[in-house]
């Protein structure tokens, strides 16, 4: 039995911020909706108050008719509506079915019914294809395979209504359809799907309607099959967007090798893998996920070892140690993990900017004053919105969180910049923002490397692409070769 859900005027405050301004409108069973907004729009403020983890500051919420008030996530649970969060929630010291049932324990008499429980959730792995042994602990399962742990784990708790929040951010072309099969199965049998995602190639091949949402407000809603993507872009943005991709910089065709990587090594991960990187070039790197593109990197600047290979920085051989050492080179990583290896978002967002540059700022005292005003110019120059400039990093919403990242690790002033997944999770402003940012590193001159499994992105964005398969890199193709089929066939190694 699916879920009517009806939403009236519903507002949520944090402190004096609102977030949520008279939000009205209704869901149907048995129908897939695209909800879709900007980053800070109120999509998981209002989501979150649905699946019980907030409550309303005014308003109600509706279910079958009936006005409900959950105390609890669980309380939203035993009602039938389950969140599947864009940032993963789980133990990594726990198992998989550990976490899979954490809370919701099987137990039989006394104990606890393990064989039940792997039962349950090997079924349920093998529905999001995830083939893993359910006593796996979660800290040694890539990003990729958490994602499939969430969506497992939503799938034992019998959901009527499903609230999935960018669930494809980690999936591979095929695990994302394996996910679109299981939504076309769950459609069918009545479940209500709330589907979150920037990526709105996916919101038109899956949902039957989308709604909008722009700056906490409730503004437009249409069957999916009527609205163009230009179109949901246009609604989000509340103007007409432009070319997405600025023009690539001029690459001088005598422009010296910034960096080089001959014969890299990174145990389990990268074998032999060579490329060099130009001044003023954008150069990508594609790969499914899996195929050992963050892992080299990490690698190169000293996150996890490398037994082999020469890293040439301007013509000076280097060998950094850690992450701190590849920065006084001149080069700087971005990490795909936002929160966890990119931000410290309980700290403010001064605090976070300068980290990597603390000596600038102490003399020997620290400078509040200095940080202050080097937060106002990078707030400018990136664009970061933030009502306060003393607020924490985890009050940003998720575009700006990235845009503060990207400050932080340019603050350095590098030489050649890695961005891993640089607009992961962010709405279509932000990542336009992004993409001229990009471009405008590598007008001044400096060796910019894109690792995105966003094949249109690479393309929009680089010069050159290297495309990585099983731990090597099995080519390397030009501007003029640039196209997804080509990536993914080398990609997958079918070209």
């Amino acid at each position: 039995m699916s879920l009517a859900v009806s939403f009236d005027n519903i507002e949520k405050q944090f402190g004096p911020v609102r977030v949520l301004h008279g939000v009205s409108f209704n869901l149907a069973p048995g129908r897939i909706y695209g909800l879709l907004g900007e980053n800070g729009a109120g999509k998981s403020t209002l989501m979150k108050i649905l699946a019980g983890y907030e409550r309303p500051t005014a308003g109600t919420v509706s279910i079958d008719g009936v006005l409900k008030t959950f105390d609890s996530s669980r309380d939203a649970e035993a009602t039938g509506i389950v969140l599947i969060h864009q940032e993963l929630n789980l133990a990594d010291h726990l198992s998989i079915v550990q976490n899979m049932f954490l809370g919701h324990e099987k137990r039989r008499g006394l104990f606890l019914d393990e064989p039940a429980m792997r039962e349950a959730a090997t079924a349920r792995l093998a529905d999001v294809g995830l083939h893993k042994h359910p006593d796996t602990r979660v800290r040694d399962l890539i990003v990729a395979e958490k994602q499939l742990v969430e969506i497992a784990k939503a799938m034992l708790r019998d959901a009527r209504l499903l609230i999935m929040d960018e669930p494809t951010a980690t999936l591979t072309p095929a695990e994302t359809q394996r996910l679109f099969a299981l939504m076309a199965r769950l459609k069918e049998d009545g479940v209500t799907i709330v589907y979150i995602s920037h990526k709105l190639d996916e919101v038109e091949r899956v949902t039957d309607e989308i709604i909008v949402m722009r700056d906490g407000r409730f503004v437009a809603r249409g069957p999916t099959a009527e609205t163009t993507r230009r179109q949901m872009a246009n609604l989000m943005v509340g103007r007409e967007v432009s070319d997405m991709f600025p023009d690539k910089p001029a690459l001088a065709a005598d422009a010296h090798i910034v960096f080089k990587v001959d014969n890299a090594y990174v145990p389990g991960w990268a074998e032999n893998v060579s490329f060099s990187v130009r001044a003023g070039e954008v150069f990508g790197f594609a790969g499914l996920v899996g195929a050992g593109r963050t892992e080299l990197f990490e690698g190169l600047i000293g996150l996890r070892p490398r037994t082999a290979g020469r890293i040439t920085l301007n013509g000076e051989h280097i060998n950094p140690r850690n992450p701190r050492d590849a920065m006084k080179h001149g080069i700087t990583y971005l990490s795909e993990d936002r929160k966890g290896r990119g931000l410290h978002v309980d700290m403010a967002l001064k605090d976070n900017l300068t980290m990597m540059t603390l000596e600038r700022y102490a003399h020997p005292l620290l400078d509040a004053q200095a940080e202050r005003d080097a937060l106002k110019k990078a707030v400018g120059d990136f664009g970061i919105r933030t009502g306060n400039l003393a607020s924490r990093a985890r009050m940003l919403s998720g575009g700006n969180q990235q845009k503060l990242a990207l400050a932080k690790f340019l603050h350095p002033d590098p030489r050649v910049v890695v961005l891993d997944e640089p607009t992961r999770g962010v709405d279509v402003g932000a990542k336009r923002d992004i993409y001229f940012l990009i471009h405008a590193l590598a007008a001044e001159g400096r060796a910019v490397i894109v690792i995105s499994s966003e094949l249109i992105e690479l393309i929009g964005l680089c010069h050159r692409v290297a495309v990585m398969r099983a731990g090597q890199l099995v080519a390397t193709l030009g501007e003029d070769h640039l196209t997804e089929e080509r990536l993914i066939a080398h990609a997958t190694g079918t070209h």
